[in-house]
């Protein structure tokens, strides 16, 4: 049973990175369908309030969760937890940079957005 709550933290984990990799760079796919801003814009909101306001994210409690349960401290030295925890987790992750994330995450979307403003605007010409 243990083998079924490792796997399961580890799919929460792509789960997580693939959340953050959406938050970021989903806007993109926006610019090509713009009905995705209804499931992008609050992703977006997310990303920044975890980062800006220090929060802890509920994906990272599940894949805790899921690793106690596999008796387990926390995630051992696979090829996922080498790769994508450092991703998610970086060492040495201060306020500071966490402000820096989420000016970032702010940034890069308020950009993508208006190219999908202007985009829309031109088309209605």
């Amino acid at each position: 049973m243990s083998t079924i709550y490792l796997v399961t933290a580890n799919a929460i984990l792509i789960l997580h990175l693939l959340f953050i990799f959406g938050v970021v760079l989903g806007g993109l796919a926006v610019l090509h369908k713009p009905k995705l801003a209804i499931i992008h814009i609050p992703m977006v909101i997310w990303g920044f309030l975890v980062e800006v306001m220090g929060w802890y994210c509920p994906l990272t409690d599940l894949e805790n969760m899921f690793l106690h349960w596999a008796g387990t401290l926390g995630y051992a030295s696979g090829f996922l937890e080498k790769y994508f925890l450092a991703l998610i987790y970086p060492e040495g992750l201060t306020r500071e940079i966490q402000y820096i994330l989420g000016a970032f995450v702010l940034i890069i979307n308020v950009l993508i957005y208006v190219q999908v403003w202007r985009k829309r605007r031109m088309q209605s010409f």
